[in-house]
């Protein structure tokens, strides 16, 4: 017959002996009110053993490529009366640098130890397992952000290279430059051609054409003297004084008549 108590006194013993600064150990009491209400007592049942664990992951050193941040969590532990042929009653707690979303997948591998451990004590085992989860867990974390670091600065580095060259040019690119900068150009002097066409001082045909009113201000105009010319005959009295037959003669020539009378 297992001798169950000795068994979990004894890890007990050993585990104090193995973390002298993380074990914790923690005693179970029972409280039962008997008699009337004025009277209380509280009664010591046989201790269950409870205790806890701290586990921390080390941090890297400063002066390694990759920087790995430390992490702690606590391991409370329960014997059941039949440790450790069933498992004991075991809690996560999230410490530092650590999220308790996070623990999901050591519960689940702590689990599956504690059925592969079965009819052995499994303490020891369940928080060394849970030293190796965290330190990985954590280095896979302290990688990845160091992946996402450098894939951010190959990207910049990129960016800057590609200022700096410029853009290669090819047939295929320059031609379809060429035909932005065409629909650019074209569309500019469209744009001028509008400009110049409201801006363009009109012609008078094309001010008659376009206003037949001032063809009627015209005629209106005429239209005042009912078609008559007044004359003035005065400016005319004195033309039969003047010499004007010569003018009419086609050998004439103006001061040939005054050499000869000379």
């Amino acid at each position: 017959m297992t001798d169950y108590k000795e068994e979990q006194n004894n890890e007990i013993e050993a585990l104090e002996s193995i973390y002298p600064d993380e074990f914790e150990n923690l005693w179970r009491t029972a409280s039962n009110r008997r008699g009337n209400h004025s009277r209380s007592e509280v009664i010591d049942v046989e201790p269950r053993h409870k205790f806890r664990i701290t586990v921390k992951s080390e941090g890297s050193d400063p002066y390694d490529e990759i920087q790995t941040l430390p992490a702690t969590i606590i391991l409370n532990f329960e014997y059941t009366p039949t440790y450790p042929d069933e498992p004991p009653v075991m809690e996560i707690t999230a410490v530092e640098n650590i999220e308790e979303e996070d623990l999901d997948d050591l519960r689940t591998k702590l689990n599956e130890q504690c059925e592969e451990n079965l009819g052995m004590v499994m303490v020891f085992t369940l928080v060394s397992y849970s030293l190796e989860w965290l330190t990985t867990h954590m280095e896979g974390i302290a990688l990845s952000t160091k992946e996402e670091l450098d894939r951010k600065k190959k990207e910049q580095e990129e960016i800057d290279r590609k200022k700096f060259e410029g853009t290669r040019v090819t047939v295929e690119t320059f031609l379809a430059w060429k035909a932005k900068f065409d629909a650019e150009m074209q569309a500019l002097r469209s744009e001028k051609d509008r400009d110049d066409e409201k801006n363009k001082k009109p012609t008078g045909r094309e001010l008659f054409m376009k206003d037949v009113t001032l063809n009627e201000s015209d005629l209106s105009f005429l239209g005042e003297g009912e078609g008559e010319v007044t004359v003035d005959e005065s400016l005319f009295q004195d033309l039969d004084d003047l010499d004007l037959e010569d003018e009419d003669d086609e050998d004439y020539v103006p001061g040939a008549d005054d050499d000869i009378s000379d």
